[in-house]
Order: structure tokens, then sequence, then C-alpha cells
């Protein structure tokens, strides 16, 4: 038999391959992209976070350092204070407006007298009850 006899087959054109690496690398990196944005995003806010001061601590560092010889200024100092944790719970909701009856007297006047021994244990009481 001669070359010539043997039928040739047809050499077929190269087949297109679709290469997806570059789409799978890039969304690998935007996957870890946002990982790392959503670290840092957290880390800054916790450093933030820390950073600002507590309102409720430095309320309950304002009240304890009322000077309660100063009765006037004392009572209003208290309210306003106070009333910042007055709606943690219902029991101290009660021991607050229990605390602003007792003030009432020392508020309003050119003249007032002492705060009372009774109206010193409420506030204690009452700074005792504050959870920060």
């Amino acid at each position: 038999m001669r070359s010539d006899d043997i039928p040739l087959h047809d050499i077929k054109p190269l087949v297109e391959i679709h290469d997806y690496t570059p789409y799978y690398l890039a969304a690998a990196a935007a996957v870890v992209l946002f990982f790392l944005l959503l670290v840092l995003y957290l880390l800054i806010r916790r450093y933030c976070e820390e950073r600002r001061e507590n309102t409720r601590r430095a309320s309950r560092k304002a009240l304890e350092a009322v000077d309660l010889d100063d009765a006037k200024q004392a009572a209003y100092a208290i309210s306003r204070l106070g009333r910042r944790f007055a709606a943690d719970s219902p029991r101290l909701q009660e021991a607050f407006e229990n605390l602003e009856r007792r003030l009432e007297p020392y508020k309003f006047r050119k003249t007032v007298p002492p705060i009372d021994e009774e109206t010193r244990a409420y506030f204690r009481i009452y700074l005792g009850m504050i959870d920060v």
C-alpha cells in the first residue's frame, strides 16, 4: 500500500478553551479584601469606643462627687444627672421619683435649708442601685 492510497484524516482546527483563572483570582482577592476591611473596621470601631469616655460612667462619677453641703446646687445636679439612670428599670424609676420628691423643697427658692439626713440616705441608696 502506498501512502497515496491511505485516506487522509483532516486535522481539526484548534478548539478554544475558556480560561476562568483570572476570574477566580479576582473573586478570591475580593473576598480576602472584604474580610481584611471588615477586620480593620471592627478594630478601629473598638479602639474608638475604648477611647470615648462612657457617659454613664461619667454621670455616675459626677453624682458621687455632688457636694451635699450646697443644698440647692446638689438638688439640681442630682435631678439632672440621676435622670439618666432612671429609665434603667422600674425599681430605679420609682427610687428616682421618690428622691425627686424629697429634693423638691431644695429647689426654686432663694434660701434653702441643708439637706436632711433622710434625703441623704435616699440618695446613697439610689447611688447603690445604679449599675454602670
